[in-house]
């Protein structure tokens, strides 16, 4: 799972690419922490992910939740590819925040 993380002064986006599955659950939990950790506005691009399974669901469900308890301005952002919004959806995620 290649990431690129970008900070700002009130801004967190990371990037993902590739199969994000339970292979990658550990860092991905601990990128979303640290982007939560942060503050501010955490932004996630999954537009060069290429699959997703119920573990990283779980993960953005999570940091979604988090982020709502934590006062962060959590969002996917930009188009998710279709197989990806799918699995999610499979998954029971039709509910995070995307901003166009």
């Amino acid at each position: 799972m290649p990431v690129s993380v970008e900070q700002y002064d009130d801004l967190s986006r990371i990037r993902l690419q590739g199969a994000i599955d339970i292979g990658s659950a550990a860092e991905l939990k601990g990128i979303l922490a640290d982007g939560l950790k942060q503050g501010g506005r955490l932004r996630i691009s999954l537009e060069d992910v290429t699959g997703v399974d119920v573990t990283a669901a779980q993960l953005f469900w999570a940091a979604a939740r988090q982020a709502k308890q934590s006062d962060v301005d959590f969002a996917f952002e930009g188009r998710a590819p279709e197989a990806v919004r799918a699995a999610l959806e499979m998954c029971g995620i039709r509910e995070l925040p995307v901003l166009a």
